[in-house]
């Protein structure tokens, strides 16, 4: 006869079994423990990771995914630049070797990142009143930027448009910073919302961070006016905010570097000190190698050199060295004059065909709604993306009769477009603005 005894023991993890035999019986003694990690949760659904899923799981043949945030050839595909397959080759001549880098970064990518940003002969840069340190990309950027903010601004608050993505509100959780939001939307007009954007900003506690898409950025894909870019930096100096600029397009807005960087430029050129996050995972491509750079422009070179030592000492803390590879690349595109224009150029043609996907999916909904309704917005917004005006129930409608993917917000992808693709993105649009409320 075999008798089976469970007892608990805790707080040990093990699992532990022990026989024992008494009386010509055997009895199995086991003691069970619950795991150290048992109090760990389940994380909530990323919504984005979601949608991609059901995406590859999709086996219709007319799938389509608007809810990609990197470019796409006309044949849907990812993109490798031409520009960035020329640079591997020459460092795999080189032969560079694999060794750590500085803890700030490779010295040659800070200077040309910086430069890119703010222009080669920029007084700023000059006078070295600019700490640059790279970073995992924009959002590593952004999560180094937020943890210096919390150690040296502890009663600061942050303030992020609405909408934005959701890797800012996650980052300035993470790091301990309170945030609220700006309205930036207006859905009846489908523009920006800049009453409102200024009222709130105008209302937030002085000395505010407040976060801004240099260009292309905002998932709307609205940017704001020149002319509204300086009422904007009005209010901040006003209320002595300190902006806190995320540039992640940079040259995929206009296809111009100088000119998408404007906004940045004419802040520092009213002398603001500034934070900006940037990143090369868009205009280069190089969404994997994760490349990009903080950059806080100061008052005083003295103020940069304190600024640089504590981003450093904050990175050794958080990942210890950047990424070496990628920074290569960026640094021997920009330092190579033919290879320099060859991005350029690369550039200009990723954004014609980003403009000439706008168009022709404005002309197909203008030909085919009856309605009277006005596509004139599709070609005011620019970049990558775009809001069509969709809400929950009819992005629910695109996939589940048309096999369209996109965001619940009703964010497309522009770039995740063809053109050959426009046509029938325009009859599922109509048909969910007309049969689904």
């Amino acid at each position: 006869m075999t008798s089976i005894v469970c007892s608990l023991a805790f707080p040990s993890p093990s699992l532990i079994w022990k026989n024992r035999k008494s009386s010509g019986r055997t009895t199995t003694m086991v003691a069970i423990s619950l795991s150290h990690f048992d109090g760990v949760t389940m994380g909530p659904p990323e919504p984005i990771v979601e949608v991609f899923e059901a995406f590859r799981a999709e086996t219709d043949p007319l799938k389509l995914n608007l809810a990609v945030r990197s470019y796409r050839t006309e044949e849907l595909e990812p993109y490798v630049l031409d520009v960035v397959k020329k640079a591997e080759k020459l460092l795999l001549e080189k032969g560079e070797n694999k060794e750590y880098p500085p803890v700030e970064g490779l010295t040659a990518f800070n200077k040309i990142t910086a430069e890119l940003l703010l222009g080669t002969d920029h007084p700023v840069i000059q006078q070295e009143k600019v700490a640059t340190v790279q970073s995992l990309s924009g959002s590593g950027a952004i999560r180094l930027a937020s943890a210096f903010i919390q150690g040296y601004f502890p009663d600061a608050h942050a303030m992020i448009p609405s909408p934005t993505w959701v890797n800012h509100k996650n980052i300035f959780d993470d790091a301990g910073v309170p945030w609220s939001e700006y309205r930036y939307y207006e859905p009846k007009t489908v523009s920006v919302d800049f009453d409102g954007m200024i009222s709130d900003i105008k209302a937030a506690p002085d000395g505010s961070f407040i976060v801004l898409h240099g260009c292309a950025h905002n998932p709307t894909g609205i940017d704001p006016t020149p002319q509204q870019w300086e009422k904007i930096a009005d209010v901040i100096q006003e209320k002595k905010h300190i902006p806190f600029f995320d540039v992640a397009y940079q040259g995929l807005a206009s296809g111009n570097l100088d000119i998408d960087a404007w906004s940045v430029r004419l802040f520092v050129s009213r002398g603001f000190e500034v934070l900006v996050a940037q990143s090369y995972s868009k205009n280069l491509g190089l969404q994997a190698e994760r490349i990009g750079a903080l950059n806080v422009v100061c008052s005083s070179p003295d103020a940069a050199k304190r600024v640089r030592s504590q981003l450093k000492r904050l990175s050794l803390n958080l990942h210890l060295y950047s990424p070496l590879h990628g920074a290569r690349i960026v640094e021997t595109i920009v330092g190579d004059h033919t290879l320099f224009n060859e991005w350029k150029e690369e550039m200009e043609s990723m954004v014609q065909r980003i403009k000439n996907v706008r168009k022709r999916l404005f002309d197909n909904l203008s030909q085919k709604d009856e309605s009277g309704k006005e596509f004139s917005f599709v070609l005011r917004q620019n970049g990558m993306f775009s809001y069509m005006g969709l809400n929950k129930a009819q992005c629910d409608y695109l996939t589940n009769k048309w096999h369209i993917y996109v965001t619940k917000d009703g964010r497309i992808t522009m770039a995740g477009l063809s053109l050959a693709k426009c046509e029938y993105l325009a009859d599922a649009i109509i048909d969910s603005y007309h049969n689904v409320s």
